[in-house]
This record gives C-alpha cells, sequence and structure tokens, in this order.
C-alpha cells in the first residue's frame, strides 16, 4: 500500500512539473517610481536588493523557481507583491494613492514588514536584510518624495477619497 502511495505522490509530482506559471520578466519601466521622483543611487540600490522582485515589472528568479510547487508559491507572492505595490508602475497610480502608497512604504519598512521574512529564510537573499541605517535611508527618502508632493499639490488632492458603502438592495 506504502508503495502504491509514494508512486502516485511521485507521478504527481512529475505531472505538475510541467504547469508553470508565467514568469514576471516584461521589465515594462513606462511607468517607473524613477520618473517621477529622483532617486539615489543608495536608494535605488536597496529598491533593488530588498523589494523589486516582489514590487516591479522584473523579478530575478533564484534556481528552485524551477521545481513546482515552489514555482507557485513564489508567483503568488510576486503577484500579490506587485497587487500592493508596483514600482514599475507607480508614476501611472493618482497622486494621492502615490502619496498614499508612499505611507503605506514608510509604516512597513519602519515595522520591519518589508522584506517579508520568508524572503530571507533561510538565508535566502540575505542582501535584502536591511541594516537600521538602511532602513532610515529609505524612510527619510520616502518622507523626502512626500514633503515634494505636499509642496507641489494642494493638500486635498493627497488625500484618499472616502469609500462610501454601498447600499443594500
Amino acid at each position: 500500500m506504502f508503495k502504491k502511495i509514494a508512486l502516485g505522490l511521485l507521478a504527481i509530482l512529475v505531472i505538475i512539473q510541467f504547469f508553470r506559471p508565467e514568469k514576471n520578466l516584461s521589465d515594462d519601466q513606462t511607468h517607473n517610481i524613477a520618473l517621477k521622483y529622483p532617486v539615489s543611487g543608495e536608494v535605488k540600490e536597496i529598491l533593488r536588493v530588498a523589494c523589486d522582485d516582489c514590487h516591479s515589472n522584473k523579478t530575478a528568479y533564484p534556481w528552485y523557481v524551477n521545481i513546482q510547487p515552489v514555482a507557485w508559491f513564489l508567483d503568488n507572492h510576486v503577484q500579490e507583491g506587485k497587487r500592493e505595490l508596483n514600482f514599475s508602475t507607480f508614476t501611472k497610480l493618482p497622486v494621492a494613492v502615490q502619496n498614499h502608497k508612499f505611507d503605506e512604504i514608510i509604516e512597513m519598512v519602519d515595522e520591519n514588514e518589508m522584506p517579508l521574512k520568508s524572503y530571507t529564510y533561510l538565508g535566502l537573499h540575505q542582501e535584502a536584510n536591511l541594516t537600521d541605517q538602511q532602513r532610515q535611508l529609505l524612510i527619510n527618502w520616502v518622507k523626502q518624495q512626500m514633503t515634494m508632493l505636499k509642496n507641489e499639490y494642494p493638500a486635498d488632492s493627497l488625500k484618499m477619497k472616502k469609500r462610501t458603502p454601498k447600499a443594500e438592495s
């Protein structure tokens, strides 16, 4: 019985290797954050090593992405990360949303919620383990961008519109 179960699992593992998600390699930077906001070399490097794999249109995939179901797990992380924040499409967002995203970046970096712990488990992506100095540099950069927006746009245009709940039918 054990042998049949093991063979069945092995067959499933072999079959799923043929079903792979599309990789995040478009590298479309048409609306990249750096086109509107000045990004220093230091900040650019922090974004590259700690953020871009999940928050841009180009992911640097590790070797183990070729093994299923790992590829599905990684694809889910990348797609979710891009839904929350995509630096490659950042300037396409309304200015109030950009300002809100900057605020969220400060919160996530300050509370050490980003990069995700799962991204740096077992010594993976060690360069993404940001030092306190790197975190502060990133936070200061984001605050500068928010100040620039505050000086450039009327205050009410930087606030997210409150959603009104839909009336029940």
